[in-house]
């Protein structure tokens, strides 16, 4: 083995997926040594941000160690080999507690790997453990402080709100408490949490990720996604989670190519309204929106002004139909013999959900092919789409109604509604708090919203400010 060049750890837990799996494959940063920066990283910040519920430290010392070993006998497993994640506590993990951030399901250990965990330890990836989440991955949008395990905060400012329900997902890729993360979204968990750390969030079509192994929330709208700092990372980690195209109607992409390729020419329309029913984003985040697009203009971008066919608040009001309902449904149990032990976000939602009529639910699923067809209708004749993420800054932990207007007027819904592919990305800072923008692709072209992600983010320097609780 090569001689191996060991930075402190207090730089370690800064760096990328894609500049640590180079040094891994070329020997000159072990696996153990990241591990270990990430594990210091942990002790040092977790106590203030609650990224982790549970840090399963000696089983990642084992996979740290055994990744160094195959590697330095020359088998190397790909990008992600010997580099450290963790994954939101819905996802079950073999052997490991798998809570949900609940008390139901406190001693609840799965006996074996959620298929996303199982193909990530597959290319050598080393779990750390299981993230904060709202309980059962899901709620009304706000923290209430009446569950086992205390609320994640936000690392830019532990006074503020994460978002949900990946809460952990999103502090810990902030704060460098993991590399890259796991989370789930249903009507903007994934891209929620990042919108407020500042991270990196993306959903791809439905149905080019698993969701065998990750406790269902809603099943005709829940999707798993990743977490990362920067665009190449989600490349990498997706085309690493994609399932093979023989699994897909979809043939598989390559994302990681995408990254760095000019965007000259590119069509991309811009939603800058969310329509009757929401108000206009606050303004540090409409000044970071206009900011972000000159520079897409400065990269070559051809951008065009359109509206949504239908406004943001009718596809929110309708998921309320939809999301409830069936979360409704699947907990329809616990709800009967548990209610006592949920926390009152969860009870709230699931009883919401109980009143659902029928007739309610079908017209918003109704509503729901409109939403998706006329979006193919408009994003069809662009390459891409960019459009706000939240319409409000990062509200303060624990104060209603702030955290749920923060969860509800936001222009996340549409998406979740059409399954089209969509990444938030931050585009600037405000009063030390992250901004945010979406990019939305086509559906099955995840490929030009990585293109057009990379370009802004190496066009930028939002890059180079790590948080720091």
């Amino acid at each position: 083995m090569k001689k191996r060049e060991i930075k402190k750890s207090s730089e370690l837990w800064a760096t990328t997926i894609a500049s640590a799996s180079t040094r891994i494959a070329n020997q000159t940063l072990s696996p153990v040594d990241l591990l270990e920066a990430y594990l210091d990283r942990i002790e040092a910040v977790d106590t203030r941000i609650h990224s982790y519920i549970h840090v399963a430290a000696a089983h990642a010392r084992q996979a740290a160690a055994q990744a160094a070993a195959d590697i330095a006998a020359g088998h190397w497993k790909g990008p992600l080999h010997g580099l450290p994640f963790a994954v939101k506590d819905n996802y079950d993990v073999a052997g490991m507690p798998a809570t949900a951030g609940s008390r139901l399901r406190l001693n609840h250990v799965p006996s074996r790997d959620a298929n996303l965990v199982a193909r990530l330890k597959a290319s050598g990836a080393v779990l750390i453990g299981k993230l904060s989440t709202w309980e059962f991955g899901t709620g009304n949008g706000g923290e209430y402080f009446d569950l086992p395990f205390p609320p994640a905060r936000n690392p830019w400012n532990t006074d503020r709100f994460t978002g949900g329900s990946s809460t952990g997902a999103g502090a810990g890729v902030a704060a460098g408490t993991t590399l890259f993360a796991l989370g789930s979204d249903t009507t903007g968990s994934v891209r929620l949490p990042a919108a407020a750390c500042g991270a990196i969030g993306m959903i791809a079509t439905p149905g080019r990720l698993s969701t065998q192994g990750i406790l269902p929330n809603c099943w005709s709208l829940d999707i798993p996604g990743p977490l990362t700092w920067t665009v190449e990372d989600c490349a990498i980690v997706l085309d690493t989670l994609f399932e093979p195209s023989t699994k897909h109607e979809l043939p598989r992409p390559h994302l990681r190519r995408s990254v760095g390729l000019p965007i000259t020419g590119l069509r991309i329309a811009v939603v800058d309204d969310p329509g009757p029913g929401f108000p206009a984003a606050d303004p540090p985040l409409r000044k970071g929106f206009e900011q972000a697009l000159k520079v897409l203009e400065t990269l070559g971008a051809k951008l065009t002004r359109v509206k949504l066919p239908i406004p943001a608040a009718e596809c929110f009001a309708a998921s309320r139909m939809i999301g409830p309902a069936e979360s409704a449904s699947i907990h329809e149990q616990e709800l009967k013999e548990q209610a006592d032990l949920m926390g009152f976000a969860l009870r709230d939602k699931l009883l919401a959900g109980s009143l659902v009529r029928a007739v309610d639910y079908l017209a918003a699923q109704r509503l729901r092919r409109s939403v998706a067809a006329s979006l193919d209708t408009l994003i069809q004749d662009f390459d891409a789409l960019v459009t706000f993420g939240t319409l409000h800054m990062q509200p303060r932990l624990g104060v209603e109604p702030e955290m749920t207007t923060f969860t509800v007027e936001t222009m996340l819904t549409p998406f979740n509604l059409s399954g089209h592919p969509v990444m938030m990305q931050c585009n600037g800072f405000s009063g030390g708090l992250p901004l945010n923008w979406q990019i939305v692709g086509n559906r099955g072209d995840e490929a030009t919203i990585i293109r057009v992600a990379s370009a802004y983010e190496n066009a930028t320097t939002w890059r180079k400010k790590r948080a720091q609780p």
